[in-house]
Parts: C-alpha cells; sequence; structure tokens
C-alpha cells in the first residue's frame, strides 16, 4: 500500500522529493488494558470522544510499498481490518509482554494471502516469549495452518534494514525489563519506558518527531507519566512529540491534551503523521 498514488502524469515529479517521507499510523494508543477498560464507568471509559478509545499500543509504518507493524498485541487484528492491511514487511517487537505479542498467531491470515511467512524481528527475550505465546508454530511437526513466523533476531546496538527502511534499536528500561524503541530517520517510538540512559539517549537526539509512553499522571514503578515524558522530550530537543500508551487515569483527551506544553500532544487511535526518512 502506497502513501500516495503518482498516477497523474502532471505529478511526475513528486516521487523525487516523497521518496524521502513516511506515513506512520497509529493503530493504538492505549494501556495494557486498552480504554475502555472492562467494568470501568470513569468518565473516560464511558466518554464519547473517539480520542478516548485506545486499543493496545501499536503504529504502522508505511514508505515507498513497505509496510511494518510495531508490536501486534491482543488488537491486532482489528488494527490490520481497521486500515486494510493484507501483507506485512515485518513486525518489529519492542518487548514481550502480552499487550506487545498476543495478537502474533493473527499473523495466519496474512499467511494465507501472501503464501510465506511474516517476518518478524525481535531480541533475544522477544523471541522467548513470542515461542512461549505461540508453541505450536515452532514444534518440529506443526498442526496445519499454524501461524508462519521468520523470526529475525536484532540486537539494541546493531542497526538493521527492513527492505528499504533503516532502523537503529534504542534500549530503554522498563522497571528491570529491557525494552526496544526504534528510530527511522526522523521519528523515534519508545514505548513501555521509565528511564533511559545517557548512552541510548544519545541515538534520540537531533529527532524531530518523538513518541513517547506517557500513563497517568500519577509516579509508576514502570512507565513515564506525564511530568516525566515532558522532560524527556524537552530533553530530546524534538520539535514534535506525542504521548502513547495511555491509561484511562490519564483524564480525558480533550481536557489534558489543552494543559501540554507547545509541541506536545495525545496520539489517539488512527491518527496519521509524516516523517522524513
Amino acid at each position: 500500500m502506497n502513501i500516495y498514488s503518482f498516477s497523474d502524469k502532471r505529478n511526475w515529479f513528486l516521487p523525487l522529493f516523497l521518496h524521502k517521507q513516511m506515513k506512520i499510523t497509529f493503530t493504538g494508543t492505549g494501556t495494557s488494558q486498552g480504554v475502555p477498560i472492562i467494568g470501568c464507568k470513569c468518565d473516560v471509559c464511558l466518554s464519547t470522544d473517539n480520542r478516548d478509545q485506545r486499543l493496545r499500543s501499536s503504529i504502522y509504518i508505511e514508505h515507498n510499498g513497505t509496510q511494518l507493524m510495531v508490536d501486534a498485541g491482543p488488537d491486532f487484528r482489528q488494527q490490520c481490518l481497521n486500515l486494510g492491511i493484507d501483507r506485512l514487511d515485518g513486525i518489529l517487537i519492542t518487548h514481550g509482554h502480552k499487550d506487545h505479542v498476543a495478537g502474533i498467531d493473527d499473523i495466519r491470515a496474512l499467511n494465507f494471502v501472501t503464501k510465506k511467512e511474516v517476518d518478524i524481528y525481535c531480541d533475544e527475550l522477544g523471541e522467548s516469549a513470542i515461542k512461549h505465546e505461540i508453541p505450536y508454530a515452532f514444534d518440529d511437526f506443526k498442526y496445519p495452518g499454524v501461524p508462519e513466523a521468520n523470526l529475525i533476531r536484532i540486537h539494541s546496538q546493531q542497526t538493521f534494514s527492513v527492505k528499504n527502511i533503516n532502523i537503529t534499536p534504542i534500549q530503554v528500561m522498563h522497571y528491570k525489563l529491557p525494552v526496544l524503541g526504534f528510530r527511522i530517520g526522523n521519528f523515534t517510538y519508545i514505548t513501555d519506558a521509565n528511564a533511559i540512559t545517557e548512552a541510548e539517549f544519545e541515538k534520540i537526539y537531533g529527532t524531530e518527531i518523538l513518541v513517547l509512553n506517557a500513563l497517568r499522571h500519577e509516579k509508576h514503578i514502570s512507565h513515564f507519566n506525564v511530568e516525566e515524558a515532558i522532560e524527556m522530550g524537552i530533553k530530546s530537543g524534538a520539535k514534535t512529540v506525542y504521548f502513547t500508551h495511555i491509561s484511562h487515569q490519564l483524564g480525558l483527551h480533550s481536557q489534558v491534551e489543552a494543559t501540554l506544553p507547545k509541541g506536545f500532544y495525545l496520539a489517539y487511535d488512527g491518527l496519521s503523521i509524516i516523517a522524513e526518512i
């Protein structure tokens, strides 16, 4: 799926400029339980504002025909349906928690359409979690129709490429668990973090668009709260910062965003942005 159509010959010159851009769509911006939460009657969970209805955190990246997803949580199926995704050139895994890998079984539908495995890029811990999540996909004798995944090991200190997209992993800490963020061109995506070493932060400097988790206002053991996320955003020097992995405890989208500094925004499901690559 291309970002733009160049069928109009009068615009023949546009690819020379647009090939340097990628489109990022937030397919989910919620925390591990999503928003609304089952059984909750708070103002956020009862809100009719679509921006307050959040699937589990994930993004979809398109660049000159290359299609990537970051994470495949429990809402992966619905996220693919929402955007009409029928193939992926790769899935990048930030870490192995359930809300980031529980939907991997649903790559079976992509296997059926494309007649090939789906490449999944993950570190050693992510690989272990995926094999625990769908062990039947890696049995010596596979039941017909199981997910077909090609696990590709990546490392936090080594850049890698998926077709025409170069990716720099960034290791952050989710309490005691190492988690991967990813920088692509002038865009950086980090979720499930509460600490970043200065050595890893060096990879973020110069980013024009930063996506960062901001769970709630109160401090949390394994996530940045809003105050900490603002501090990280300012430190990065990014022109634009979007917050994701948002809990219902943060408050109503319309009210919270109005309190943020200039250049800071709450991401929401379905939001699409353009970044330089």
